[in-house]
Formats: C-alpha cells, sequence, structure tokens
C-alpha cells in the first residue's frame, strides 16, 4: 500500500514531464517553420472570416517578402507600435511598468505589446483579454524571439497585422487603398498605413479622421528618427 502511495506522485511527475514534452514540441511545430515559409493564414484571419461569413465577406491577404515591402512601411510601424522592437527581448518592461501606473486612472491607457507579442497574438491566438490568453501570449513570444531573427518578426507583422474591414497584411492593404504594390509606398501613405493599427475596425485609412492625420504626421516624424534600424539593402527603397 505504501508503494502504491509513493507511485502517485511519481506517475504524476511522468505525466507532468511528459505533458510539457509534447507542448513543447506542438510550439516548435508551430513556430519554427515560419522562419522560412509564409503562413497560409493566421487565427485572426481565421476569427475575421467566421465572424462575417453570413455577410459574404472575404479576407484579403497576400503576402510579399520584405524585399518586397517599402522600406518606409516598416520604419512607420516601428514608429507607431514599437521603437525599442530590435533592443528588447520581446518584452518591454518599462512600458509594461507605466501602464500598471496608469491602470487606475479613468482613461483608457495605451497597451505595453510589442510587435513580438502581437505576431505570437495575431498568428496563433484570439483577442479576447484575459490572463490565461496572455499567458499563451508570452509563451509564444518567447519561441518567437528565440527561433527567429528580428526583421523576420518585422516582415511577418507587416504581412498578417489588420489594416482595415478584412484586410491584412501591408500589400493587400496598399493595392485597396492606393493602388500600387507595398514596394512603392511613400512615406506619408506608410504612416497612414501605421496609424490605424492600433484599432483598424474605429480608424479609417480612407477618410481618416483628424486623430488620424495627426497620428499620421506624429508616425512619420518618428520614423525619419528610426532610419538607422532598418538596413536598407533588406527592404525595397523603390520611390
Amino acid at each position: 500500500m505504501a508503494a502504491a502511495g509513493r507511485s502517485f506522485p511519481r506517475r504524476v511527475l511522468r505525466f507532468g514531464g511528459r505533458a510539457l514534452v509534447a507542448w513543447v514540441l506542438l510550439t516548435l511545430l508551430l513556430v519554427l517553420p515560419v522562419r522560412w515559409l509564409p503562413p497560409l493564414t493566421s487565427s485572426f484571419m481565421v476569427q475575421n472570416w467566421v465572424e462575417q461569413r453570413s455577410l459574404g465577406a472575404s479576407v484579403d491577404y497576400a503576402w510579399v517578402p520584405r524585399q518586397k515591402i517599402s522600406r518606409r512601411a516598416a520604419l512607420a510601424a516601428l514608429a507607431a507600435e514599437d521603437q525599442k522592437f530590435f533592443s528588447h527581448p520581446g518584452f518591454d518592461v518599462e512600458s509594461i511598468r507605466k501602464v500598471w501606473k496608469r491602470k487606475g486612472q479613468s482613461r483608457q491607457p495605451r497597451g505595453a505589446s510589442t510587435i513580438s507579442q502581437q505576431v505570437a497574438k495575431n498568428l496563433w491566438l484570439w483577442p479576447a483579454r484575459s490572463w490565461f490568453r496572455k499567458g499563451l501570449e508570452a509563451w509564444f513570444t518567447v519561441w518567437v524571439e528565440l527561433l527567429w531573427p528580428k526583421e523576420r518578426i518585422l516582415e511577418v507583422y507587416l504581412n498578417i497585422a489588420q489594416f482595415g474591414p478584412h484586410v491584412f497584411g501591408v500589400e493587400a492593404a496598399s493595392q485597396r487603398y492606393f493602388r500600387q504594390p507595398a514596394a512603392t509606398l511613400s512615406a506619408a501613405e506608410a504612416a497612414l498605413l501605421a496609424a490605424v493599427l492600433p484599432s483598424p475596425d474605429v480608424y479609417r485609412v480612407r477618410n481618416p479622421s483628424r486623430y488620424t492625420t495627426r497620428r499620421q504626421a506624429w508616425i512619420q516624424r518618428q520614423a525619419g528618427r528610426l532610419g538607422d534600424e532598418l538596413p536598407a539593402a533588406r527592404w525595397s527603397s523603390r520611390p
């Protein structure tokens, strides 16, 4: 009887160890291939399609490699969403601390999610806020940072970010709103696309609000200061 009692914790530990190994292997299977292969879709795209299919809406998504994405678009995304992207390990601790300090204020504080966290959330998770979702987001963020180079993370982000209703990725957005490929976006156009990233269901590229145009101008100024962050040869610099 005593031996049976001692073996139970061992079985629990053995099961827990196997479950952890299986979870790590599943994570590797989900994360590692995207280092080289473009994702066919994302969790957010699938959810968007499911929510809107009764209206006959389809998801507009077109993957392009970073050599076909304007360097201006990459700099605008960094300026708008994560100016410390190349210096942090996936989490901006200082911004998280500031958000917690503002948590009790009446106005809704801007989140502290980095581009790496947004990639993890958009690719594999769901938008609803919960500690469980945030925990999974942190888990996938760690693996994304471990397995992908920084420029790959930014490349994936620009290709799966939502820029408007049913519009995902900078190429689809550029074609939809400016009738041109993402490779030829101007600094002003790139900044306008980046200005809607916090909430593409609220802010609009077409007929932008006064707030959006002010944010566009701010992003354009900030992007000009981040010019040294990206090697020009790896992104499109077409006029």
